[in-house]
């Protein structure tokens, strides 16, 4: 107890919980659009459930995951090293490397996965009548695949969140606290923003190539090709900024 009153009165602590609640938020928008997107595809009337009971689980995850946190760290040490080096960049360092620890490897197969679900709702777009079939609350999915599905990609995002909270303080209720309170901000704008991705159409495909373009970034990242993260949320908002002025001259010349 004298320890989190130690840290409540310390502007330091105050200076990294809102720094970490800023990043885990914005870490979290990935997990939420895949989230929007896969639980419009099932019955209207469950889709608030399981999108409620889908950032449960990763607000589960977290904790669970910082719980156990001497064992996150490890998670980055080499498992399997086949060997190979890319030519070195401007920094000395190889381009990309083939020595892989149990992060690299569940980001890997964390943004295969990504791919392949993007790829498939983009063809199951084009392929439905006005390309916004499972938009109107017609189920294509099961409650209990769409769980599934959720709670895999929760934990990818859950390392890649834990291991950022590790890196940014070594307080174990700050980063607690700053992951209640991003998945609590998660929880607020999951409805608001599914209802709005299930009334535009563009806005499906513009998220689904958001979910496409995520899937790289870890595939990469998992090769120890690190791409700034600036660059990923600033083409990402450039490209909603861009949308949302589509969306205003469609509905001005609707209205004209």
């Amino acid at each position: 107890m004298t320890a989190i009153m130690q840290l409540i009165s310390d502007p330091a602590a105050w200076a990294a919980l809102l720094t970490l609640v800023v990043l885990e938020v914005v870490l979290g928008i990935d997990n939420l659009v895949f989230i929007s997107v896969l639980t419009n595809k099932l019955p209207a009337e469950r889709q608030r459930g399981v999108r409620r009971l889908g950032i449960g689980l990763a607000l589960g995850l977290r904790l669970l995951l910082l719980s156990a946190i001497a064992w996150i760290t490890r998670l980055t040490a080499t498992v399997i090293d086949l060997g190979l080096r890319g030519p070195l960049d401007t920094h000395g360092e190889p381009s990309f490397s083939t020595d892989f620890s149990w992060r690299d490897l569940i980001l890997i197969a964390g943004g295969v996965f990504l791919l392949w679900k993007a790829t498939q709702e983009i063809h199951h777009n084009l392929d439905a009548p006005g390309g916004e079939k499972g938009a109107a609350g017609v189920a294509t999915i099961t409650v209990g695949a769409a769980l599934i599905q959720i709670l895999a990609l929760d934990m990818v995002f859950s390392i890649d969140s834990i291991l950022t909270a590790v890196g940014m303080t070594d307080d174990l209720p700050i980063m607690m606290a700053a992951v209640v309170i991003a998945v609590g901000v998660m929880l607020l704008a999951a409805d608001p923003l599914a209802r709005f991705i299930a009334r535009h159409p563009s806005v499906v495909m513009l998220a689904l190539a958001f979910l496409l373009m995520i899937g790289l970034v870890l595939v990469a990242d998992g090769f120890g090709v690190h791409i700034p993260k600036g660059y990923i949320y600033t083409a990402m908002a450039f490209s909603v900024a861009v949308e949302a002025l589509n969306l205003l001259a469609r509905r001005r010349r609707a209205a004209g």
